[in-house]
Formats: C-alpha cells, structure tokens, sequence
C-alpha cells in the first residue's frame, strides 16, 4: 500500500527512512513494507540456497541476494525496489548500496499486502527494465508464474509441486514443496 504522497519521492528520501522501516520507492512514491510472515521468510531462504548452490557448485560468476537489498532498477532517483530475491551476473551493477541496473533474475514471494505491486506494477517495471527471469511465488494459492522476458514474455505457470525449470540456467530445476 502507497504511503500518503506530499511529494515526489527521491533516492535520498528512500535512503534516509527512519531506522526499522522499509519502503519501496517506485516511480516517485514510497510504499511500505509490512514485516514478512515465516513461510515467506523460509521460501526466501530455500531458494535463495538452492540457487547460491547451483551457482557455487558450477563455478559460476553470478551472486544471489536475498532482501534486505535495495536494487535501482533503472539506476535513476525515482525507483528502488526490494526484490525477495536478486540475481545478479554483471558485477559491475553492484555497489556498497545494492544494485545498479537490473538484475538477471528476481524472485518476489507474494504476501498479501504486495499482491497487486508483484502481479501488475513490478511485473512491467522488472520487464521493462531488462529483468531476464522473473518468478512470483504465491505461497497461499501454490502457484508460481514464471517470466522469461529474455526469449519468451508469456506467463507459465506452475503449481508448487511441479519441477520448474529456471530459464537463466539450464540445468537447473526447482521444486517448491521440496524446500516446505
């Protein structure tokens, strides 16, 4: 949810928010966070390992962030969002305050305040901004959508059991109800 706009929002607002709250910053206006509930907190850290381990265990350059990491995603002063989980191949988008640019991969786990930003505002900025995969977990309804905005911009989806094949990797496939 938006919070109240007296103004357009810029990096420095998002950047100084009071200790403890988190916002998004997107297209000049700041929407709160809520604090994430455990089955969020849990798929954001399955995957975020199982996708670290491929990538290790391949001897891969790309780096995987979960949130907390603030990401401008068109390295301008009006949009800093914080995907649930970032992966990033081109090192030189990151710095000391997260991402510069778009990252290769993002995963948003769906909580029921951001259900609207993740299915309809991000899923056009995350495409528009060169994002290549885009996954929006929904662990209430067991669903995942899956975008490949590198080759194919149509929506798969996938129930939670299901093997998911991950289009940035090849050999790597995900199954949901292994990591609950």
């Amino acid at each position: 949810m938006p919070l109240p706009q007296k103004q357009v929002y810029t990096s420095e607002d998002y950047w100084n928010l009071p200790d403890g709250q988190r916002a998004e910053l997107i297209d000049g206006k700041l929407y709160a966070m809520a604090p994430p509930n455990r089955i969020h907190q849990k798929l954001v850290m399955e995957l975020a390992s199982v996708i670290h381990n491929h990538i290790k265990n391949k001897s891969g350059s790309c780096e995987v962030y979960p949130a907390p990491f603030a990401v401008n995603l068109n390295a301008d002063d009006s949009t800093w969002v914080e995907p649930d989980i970032s992966v990033i191949c081109n090192k030189s988008k990151l710095s000391d305050r997260g991402c510069d640019g778009a990252p290769d991969w993002i995963i948003e786990i769906i909580s029921p305040s951001t259900q609207s930003l993740d299915y309809l505002k991000k899923l056009w900025l995350y495409q528009k901004a060169g994002v290549r995969e885009y996954w929006i977990v929904n662990p209430i309804t067991h669903v995942v959508n899956v975008f490949d905005f590198e080759y194919d911009e149509k929506n798969i989806q996938y129930s939670f059991d299901n093997t998911i094949p991950v289009c940035i990797y090849e050999d790597l496939s995900i199954c949901i109800s292994d990591l609950i």
